[in-house]
């Protein structure tokens, strides 16, 4: 394997948004009448906004119009955004500026691939926009993960073969569908959870230094 590229998820790899996410759709379950917790959050993480509307009203066991599902995605997101807009440089999470340098100095190529529809928007808050090659989100797929959709499109961006793109995810549906599309996986935080990754780290801090440059070799890091 010694060409190699790199797809990251968003959302809990690169920056932190899932604290925004909850709180938004925590606001929208509050309005309809039902509690809606941390945990039930997990639950929405790497699916899209619409299936992440769908599984929020079957925890409140509620049935809405397909009008009035329109009218809560556009309110949920015009709230989400407000939190986003806020952000800055501070909020990337730790080990990934140092992890893209490496990737840089080994002249590995890397695209984002992630379910938000504002993926643009957030990595141009925190100032990191133009390092990537390019970027696959919710406007660019017809499927939502685990449907490998979203990283078939990133390994055709990076002009690499499926089986030679490392996966960056820290979600159960992002692992699932990097392992779909036949491609390494890595999960980013709770090993059980993530337990189908190929390899696990509880954040990018922990990522060996050799890790890529062992594929480069051809000598797979275990």
């Amino acid at each position: 394997m010694n060409k190699i590229g790199v797809i990251f998820d968003l959302d809990g790899v690169i920056v932190d948004t899932a604290k925004y996410h909850f709180l938004a759709w925590k606001n929208l379950a509050d309005d309809l009448g039902f509690e809606f917790t941390e945990a039930h959050n997990e639950l929405l993480k790497g699916v899209s906004r619409v299936r992440s509307l769908d599984i929020l009203l079957e925890i409140g066991n509620i049935t809405i119009s397909d009008a009035e599902k329109q009218k809560f995605l556009v309110s949920k997101n015009e709230e989400y955004l407000k939190y986003i807009t806020k952000m800055d440089a501070k909020e990337i999470l730790p080990g990934v500026i140092e992890l893209l340098d490496i990737l840089d100095d080994l002249n590995i190529k890397y695209v984002l691939g992630s379910a938000s529809k504002n993926a643009p928007l957030i990595l141009k808050q925190v100032n990191l926009l133009d390092r990537f090659l390019g970027i696959v989100d919710g406007n660019s797929v017809s499927k939502a993960k685990p449907d490998p959709e979203v990283f078939s499109i990133g390994a055709d961006k990076l002009n690499i073969k499926p089986e030679n793109c490392i996966v960056f995810e820290d979600a159960i549906a992002g692992v699932e569908a990097a392992n779909k599309a036949n491609m390494i996986s890595v999960g980013i935080g709770n090993k059980d959870t993530l337990s189908k990754a190929n390899y696990n780290f509880n954040n990018l801090t922990e990522i060996p230094e050799n890790f890529f440059s062992a594929f480069l070799s051809e000598k797979i890091y275990r």
